[in-house]
Parts: structure tokens; sequence; C-alpha cells
């Protein structure tokens, strides 16, 4: 790389300069801003932004060139035009960049091996030199800075990192100091830890259950390195939307996992004695017992964000060959007030729904696999209809979320109390709507039909593929066809499908005879859904982490057991038979649920073929 003719460390004059001369910006505005009381620590570019000035140069109209910014440029379209009347963070990091010939890159923390960034320089001097390492390989190493005009380290640089080549690219100063810290912060917890782990997992036995993340007013209080490291773990994975933290042992290193949006990214990969001592720290934190490492152990530990949220997390170890295996559930806090559209629950589907619910008595099973989000339908449900004038009480293993609008029972084998025996109990305690978290065995099952016949509102999961399915199910647990038909009002099944990224998806056109047409049919045979005249495809960018999606939406087959249905349900008819009496009456399968998101531009045919059972 060539080493430029001066060095330079852009200021907030030199910037105010440079966009003035440019015409960005006019004479009132530069006087505003250089006669203010500012921060002389902070980058001048987030100075400039904070005064939210007009933008003198209009979005596709001024002198940045797209191709000094790579792929990035779209990937920031969206923002940009919805601020292009003023001068934006991102706006400004172009403008710096364009004029740097430099490519902006956006940090993905979960894309970054974070020992190896943080063992090229030290702290101190990616601090000093502002700069930081973000990707190495055997040949070359990619060096993010946010002043790009400031090339004192580039004399240094091959020493440093000895045969390799290098390339710099322009990072959001924002993105650079906050990772640079957290890298660093985190390493250096690490090899704390590393050199005496048994001491700093013995320290940490009298830490209370709820934990305060974020908390660095003392960041060095008990140099308690394990302790900086499970703060670290939490927070990354509160800020990157992970529905699931995994700490797996293997035989040399530790791996974590984060399950976002329905897919496991690898993380961090830790030494095994870490991995031990951090999983310790948990299951104090849990109060689970920290000696028992031969069986499986279920908790839950409550935490404290720093800016105060409080969320949810059920713990469960295993046994592994390696070691103990952590699995963590992240509960979205607000994830009892989300509406019925926010789940993609809409139209139709909604008021049926609505209407199921609505009944004094009876039995609502919803149904799907593990982590399709039967729990969070449930909560959304019963948090609507726990009114003053109703007593709701459920009773699960465990507990997933605590509610003060419901009457909360945890199941305990230790002690012999089981769901039927919590339901039978339950049902002494005057309630109007019981939830029982799942139906798994025969008594569970009687025990939900008797307390739906004595005049209580049932909800329940069950696990099958689809909604008729269930009323089978049932059958096969021993409860009798003509309960079932007396007592289920009706089914929902759902899946929980990734929605495309707003940013990259990508629109095409569907023609009678082209692939996207043969894949539909397959998807909608024999229901005939006329084609769409376009559907979307999953791209990828940097705000999506390459995968095409982000967040996910629930998708939903909704069964009201009609007169003809419960007719066919006590004869105990097989099951393609209530199958197609069930379509005659207008049931809407997951798969036609899929087709109309995909109509919409919300997911893409791969999504819902993934995830949508091929009856």
């Amino acid at each position: 790389m060539s080493v430029p003719k001066f060095s330079l460390v852009v200021d907030l004059r030199w910037c105010l300069d440079e966009l003035l001369a440019d015409r960005v910006i006019d004479q009132r505005g530069y006087n505003l801003v250089i006669t203010s009381r500012r921060d002389k620590a902070q980058h001048p570019l987030i100075t400039i932004a904070d005064f939210g000035l007009p933008n003198g140069h209009h979005l596709g109209n001024n002198s940045l060139g797209s191709s000094n910014l790579g792929n990035n440029s779209q990937n920031t379209s969206s923002e940009q035009t919805s601020n292009e009347h003023k001068l934006t963070l991102t706006w400004l990091n172009q403008w710096l960049a364009a004029k740097a010939s430099m490519p902006i890159v956006r940090i993905d923390p979960l894309k970054i091996d974070v020992p190896a960034v943080t063992q090229i320089m030290s702290f101190d001097y990616a601090r000093t030199q502002h700069i930081l390492p973000i990707e190495v390989s055997d040949t070359d190493v990619v060096i993010g800075t946010d002043q790009p005009f400031y090339s004192d380290w580039y004399s240094n640089i091959d020493k440093i990192i000895k045969s390799k080549t290098y390339r710099t690219v322009y990072i959001n100063p924002e993105q650079i100091k906050r990772y640079r810290q957290e890298f660093y912060q985190v390493t250096h917890a690490i090899a704390g830890a590393n050199n005496a782990h048994k001491r700093a997992a013995a320290d940490v036995s009298n830490v209370e259950a709820l934990l305060q993340l974020g908390d660095n007013a003392n960041p060095d209080a008990n140099d308690q390195h394990i302790v900086k490291v499970v703060d670290w773990l939490l927070q990354y994975a509160f800020e990157q939307r992970a529905s699931d933290i995994h700490l797996e042992p293997r035989r040399e290193t530790g791996k974590v996992r984060f399950r976002i949006d329905g897919v496991l990214h690898s993380v961090y990969e830790m030494p095994i004695a870490i991995m031990v001592a951090v999983t310790a720290r948990i299951k104090i934190l849990a109060r689970l017992n920290v000696a028992e490492k031969r069986k499986p152990q279920d908790g839950r530990l409550k935490t404290r964000t720093h800016n105060g949220i409080e969320t949810e997390l059920r713990l469960s170890t295993l046994p592994t060959a390696f070691g103990e295996k952590l699995v963590m559930r992240v509960f979205d806090p607000e994830v009892l007030v989300r509406s019925f559209a926010q789940l993609g629950l809409s139209g139709k589907q909604l008021a049926m729904w609505q209407e199921l619910t609505a009944h004094p008595n009876g039995i609502i099973l919803v149904t799907g696999p593990t982590g399709s989000g039967k729990t969070t339908t449930l909560y959304s449900t019963l948090k609507q209809l726990a009114t003053e004038q109703v007593n709701v009480c459920t009773i699960e293993d465990p507990i997933e979320m605590i509610e003060p609008a419901f009457n909360q029972m945890q199941i305990n084998t230790g002690i012999d109390l089981h769901f039927a025996d919590g339901i039978r109990s339950l049902m002494r305690q005057d309630p109007d709507i019981i939830m029982v978290g799942e139906i798994r065995d025969s008594e569970t099952a009687n025990m939900a039909v008797q307390a739906s016949l004595t005049g209580h509102l049932v909800l329940s999961t069950l696990h099958t593929n689809d909604a008729p399915s269930s009323l089978t199910r049932l059958h096969d647990l021993g409860v009798q066809p003509f309960l079932t038909s007396a007592t289920i009002l009706g089914v929902m099944a759902q899946r929980l499908l990734r929605t495309l990224c707003p940013h990259c998806k990508q629109a095409h056109t569907v023609t009678a005879d082209s692939e996207i047409a043969i894949q539909w049919q397959e998807l909608v045979q024999p229901w005939r859904a006329s084609l769409p005249a376009q559907v979307y495809s999953a791209q990828g960018c940097e705000h999506c982490r390459h995968t095409g999606y982000q967040g996910r939406i629930g998708l939903y087959e909704i069964m009201p057991l009609s007169n003809e249905l419960k007719k066919l349900v006590a004869a105990d008819a097989n099951l393609d038979v209530i199958k197609q009496q069930a379509y005659r009456e207008g049931l809407q399968p997951l798969r036609l649920s899929g087709a109309k998101r995909i109509s919409e531009g919300v997911t893409t045919m791969e999504e819902v073929m993934r995830v949508v059972p091929m009856q």
C-alpha cells in the first residue's frame, strides 16, 4: 500500500473548512459549530452531526463517488434518503472516506475474530494511532481507522504484522471507539482469568440473583475477570437480539454461539478453563448447584441491563463428553405487550383467534415444534385476557416469564408436583382461565379435559406438525374421541419465518415458465393460489450480516371445530378425512399462509419451504 505524502489528524476546523469549500454547509452553520462548546476528545464528525445542520448537497447530486464506497453505498441508501436534508453522521462518514479514496466498512462484531485481531497490536498503540485491526488472515490484515489522513503508523506497521500485507479501510468513529474498547477489555479479562480462573470463580460465590449489567463505575472492583466476561457476554447477546446463548465445551476450547433469527452464529472461542469458570458463575447467579455437574439442571436468571431493562433468562445445563454445556434462553421483556399484529396475526385469522379465546370454557391448543413461538402467542393472548374480572392461572415447566397479571405455578418433579397434579389443584383455586405449559401425557390431557368440562377455558401447547393432527394426537394420549369433540374449541398451528432485510431484498418479476413459478405451484398445490407478479429474494448486506434476513414473524393455521368436524372427531375418523373436511370449511394451511407472505414481499420461497411441512 502506498504511503500518503502527508500525515494529518483531521480536527473540527479542518472538517468545517472542507465542508464549507464543498458548499455542504454555509458560513452561518460554520460559525454556529465553531463557536459552540464541545467535547474536544470527540471525533469532529460526531460533533458536526450533533448539530443537525442542513445538507447543502442533495443526495445523488453531490460529489461523493459510489465507487469509493463499495457495496456499502447501497446498504445505507434507505437511511440517507430519510435524512438527506440534514448532515447525518452516515453522510459525513461517506464524505470523509470519499475524500481519502478509502472504502467504508461497518463492523459486525459477530464476524470479528477478537483474539486474533487484539494480538496484532496493543490497545494503547491502537488508540493513539486511531486504528483497529478488524480482520486477520494468513497473508493479510485489514486495519480500520477513523482518521484516514493520519499515516504516522504506516512506518511501523510492517514490523508489527511482519510478513503479512495490509490494507486500510474507514470505520465510523462511533464504532471504532466502542469496539476497540470492548475487544481489548474482553481479551484482557480472558487473559487475566486464564491465569487465575480458580480464584476468580471462587470469589463470586455470594453474588445476588439480580445481575446489574454494564455497571462500569468501578470496573476494577474485586478484580473479578470472570465477572467482566459474563457481563460482556450477556450485554453482547442482548445487543445482537439473540434468542439463545450456547456455551459448549470442547476438548481444548469452549465455543460460544448465539441463535439470532433462528440461526446459530459462532461468536467466540475461549480456553476450556475459562468456559468452566463462566458456566460456574452463571450457575451461581441462577442459584443452581455448582458442585453437581453429572445431572442436568434447570434454572432462571433475571438481569438488569445498563439502561435499566430487566430481562429473563432460562437456563439449562447438560453433561457432555467434554464438560457441562449451558444454554440460556433469552426472553424479550416486551414480549408480553406485543400486539397480535406485531406477532403476524391479522385479518380473518386474528378475528378467528379472538372469537376462540372469547369462549368461557373449552380447550384451545397451540401446536408447533420447539422454538416456533407458541409461548409468545400464549403469553400475549393471556395478557389481553387477564382483566380485573377474571382469574388467570398458569402451570408451567418452567415458568417462562414472571407476569404480575397471572397466578403462575411451576411444576416440581422432585416433590411429585406434575402437570396433572397442578391442574387438579388449580381447579380448586376458582380460576376462569387456565394455561397448561404443555400436554405431555395421558394424565395431563385428561385433567385438561376435566377442567374444561367443569367450566374453565384451558389453553395449552402440543407438539404436532399441523392443526388437524392435534386431534388424533390427543386420542393417542388416551383421551376418548367423544370428550375431544365436546371440549376442543379450536387448534392453531404456527411457525416462525425469517423476514427479508429491507435494505437489500431484491424484487424479481415472475413469468409463467420461470423456475419460481414451478416452485410456487409445488408450494400451493392443491389450493391453486394465483401466481404473484413479483417475488423477492434474499441478497445479504452488512445490516443483516449477509444473511438476507432480519427479524421474524409468525405464520399461522387456525382450525375452529365446527359441528361437522366435531361429529367426525367423535366418530374417531381418519386424519385425512378430518383434514379434507377442515379444508372444505376454509382452513388455510401453513403453506398458503406462507404463500401470502411471499406475495406481500415479507419473506422468500426458500424460507417458507424450509420451515413449513410439505404435506
